[in-house]
C-alpha cells in the first residue's frame, strides 16, 4: 500500500507511476484466445463440448447439460429463503425504474428550409449477457445486464455461464426467472463468447455481447468487437474514496475493502486532508483483515495497489480524481456536491457519508457494470442505449431540394464525385 502526500516533492512522479500502473492480468492470451474463437467458428458444438470438457469439468451430453431450463430457474427463485427473494426482487425493481427513464425519444420535425428530419430508435434482435462462474457468481450482475435489455425492448435474451464441474449457482437462476431470461446456456470462458458472436449447431448467434468476465472473455470481447456490439472491455474493479477526517475510520476502510475483495487487482484508494485521519484509516483496514473471510484477495489487492494520499485540502483532490477517472468515485464529506461539480471523468459518483459505493452494486438502480482502467475518460456505465441503435430519416420535396441542393452539387464536385452532383441537380436543372 501506498502513502503519498501531495506536498513531497516527488509526488508528482510517485501518482504518475500511480496513473499509469497497468493491473490487468499478465497473461499473454491473445494467441490463446484468437484460437479458441478459430475452433469454436469452424468447429461449432463440437468445439464447446472440448472446451467446457476441458476447463470446467462439465460434460456437454444431454439438452439438461447444454442448458438451463425456465421451469428450473423458476424453481430456484420459488426456493430462496423469502428475505433474499424479496431483495432481488426489491433490485430489480429499482434497477428496472432508473433504466426505463433512459429510454431515449424519437424524433421527427422540419426544418425552415422545408426539410424533414429525424431519427428513430430501434433496439437490437438478441442480445447475449455472459454470467461469471465459480467465485464470481453475482446474480446482481445478471440482474444489471438483463434488466436494461429488456427495456430496451429486446426480443431474444441469451445468457452463458460456466458450470464448474456442472455445479449450477441457484441465485444467478433466480436472477434469470426475475429478468426473464429466453436462453442460459452452460458455457463460459471465451469459447462462450465466440459462440454468441458466430453462433453453432445449437446456438444461435446474438447482436451485442455484454457482461463481466475473466481476461479471457474480455479478450473475446475485444478481438470479436465488429462481429457483434459490445458493451466495454472491462478490468479489476476500482475504487476513490474522498474523505475529511470527520468521517468514522472504520467506515471508510470497509469501504475500501469492499472492492479489494473482488480481486487481487483491485485497487482502492483514499485522498484526505488529515494525515491523522489517514493513519486511522490504514489502521482500521489492517484490523478489518484480520476477520475478513475474504481477506487473502483483499489484502493481497490492498499490499499491491492501494493508496492513501494525503492533500492541504480536499479541493485538491478533485484533480487528482479527474486524472484517475476511477470506476467508483466516494464523495465522504458534508457538502459532496462541492466537490461533485469538478469531477468530470468517473464511471459512477456516491454522494455523502450514507452513500457507500456498495449500494450501487445491489439495489440503488443505476448500473454497476462501469468502465474501469481510466477508460472513465472516454466511456460511460451500461444503459438502455447500449442495446437500441438509432436509425436518422430524411424527407425533401422539390422546394427543399432547391433550397439546399445546390450547395451539395457544389460540395460533390469539389470532392470530385460527378455522379454525386448529377444525382441532385438532375432533379432541378
Amino acid at each position: 500500500m501506498r502513502l503519498l502526500d501531495a506536498g513531497d516533492p516527488g509526488f508528482a512522479a510517485a501518482f504518475a507511476r500511480l496513473v499509469g500502473s497497468r493491473r490487468e492480468s499478465d497473461a499473454d492470451v491473445t494467441h490463446d484466445v484468437r484460437g479458441i474463437i478459430h475452433e469454436v467458428r469452424h468447429r461449432g458444438d463440437e468445439a464447446l463440448i472440448e472446451f467446457t470438457h476441458r476447463f470446467d469439468g462439465h460434460a456437454l451430453t444431454g439438452d439438461d447439460d447444454w442448458m438451463v431450463s425456465q421451469e428450473a430457474c423458476a424453481a430456484a427463485y420459488d426456493g430462496l429463503d423469502p428475505a433474499l427473494r424479496d431483495a432481488l426482487d426489491l433490485a430489480a425493481s429499482r434497477i428496472r425504474a432508473y433504466h426505463e427513464a433512459q429510454r431515449p425519444a424519437d424524433r421527427d420535425y422540419v426544418d425552415e428550409a422545408g426539410v424533414r428530419l429525424g431519427a428513430r430508435w430501434n433496439a437490437v434482435d438478441a442480445a447475449g449477457l455472459y454470467v461469471p462462474g465459480g467465485r464470481a457468481a453475482y446474480p446482481s450482475s445478471l440482474l444489471m445486464n438483463a434488466i436494461p435489455t429488456r427495456v430496451a425492448g429486446v426480443e431474444r435474451l441469451v445468457v452463458v455461464s460456466p458450470t464448474p464441474r456442472g455445479t449450477l449457482n441457484p441465485l444467478v437462476m433466480a436472477a434469470a426467472h426475475i429478468a426473464g431470461v429466453d436462453e442460459f446456456w452452460r458455457i463460459g470462458g471465451a469459447q462462450a463468447v465466440a459462440a454468441l458472436a458466430w453462433g453453432t449447431g445449437r446456438i444461435r448467434p446474438v447482436d451485442v455481447i455484454t457482461g463481466p468476465g475473466n481476461a479471457w472473455v474480455a479478450e473475446a470481447k475485444r478481438q470479436l468487437y465488429g462481429v457483434v456490439g459490445i458493451d466495454m472491455v472491462a478490468g479489476p474493479s476500482e475504487i476513490l474514496v474522498i474523505a475529511d477526517g470527520k468521517n468514522n475510520p472504520d467506515w471508510i476502510a470497509a469501504d475500501l475493502l469492499s472492492q479489494a475483495e473482488h480481486d487481487p487487482t483491485s485497487q482502492s484508494i483514499l485522498i484526505t486532508d488529515d494525515a491523522a485521519f489517514a493513519r486511522l484509516v490504514e489502521d482500521a483496514v489492517d484490523l478489518r483483515l484480520a476477520t475478513l473471510a475474504t481477506a487473502k484477495v483483499a489484502r493481497a489487492s490492498w499490499d499491491a495497489h492501494g493508496a492513501i494520499i494525503t492533500v492541504a485540502r480536499l479541493a485538491d483532490a478533485v484533480p487528482l480524481a479527474n486524472r484517475l477517472a476511477a470506476e467508483h468515485v466516494q464523495i465522504a464529506t458534508d457538502d459532496p456536491e462541492a466537490l461533485f461539480a469538478g469531477i468530470r471523468h468517473a464511471g459512477s459518483v456516491f454522494l455523502g457519508r450514507y452513500t457507500p459505493e456498495a449500494i450501487g452494486d445491489y439495489v440503488a438502480g443505476p448500473n454497476h457494470v462501469l468502465p474501469t482502467g481510466r477508460r472513465a475518460r472516454f466511456a460511460s456505465g451500461l444503459s438502455v442505449l447500449d442495446f437500441m441503435k438509432r436509425t436518422s430519416f430524411i424527407e425533401l420535396d422539390e422546394a427543399a431540394l432547391r433550397a439546399i441542393g445546390p450547395a451539395a452539387v457544389a460540395m460533390a464536385e469539389a470532392e470530385g464525385l460527378p455522379a454525386h452532383a448529377r444525382s441532385l441537380d438532375v432533379r432541378f436543372s
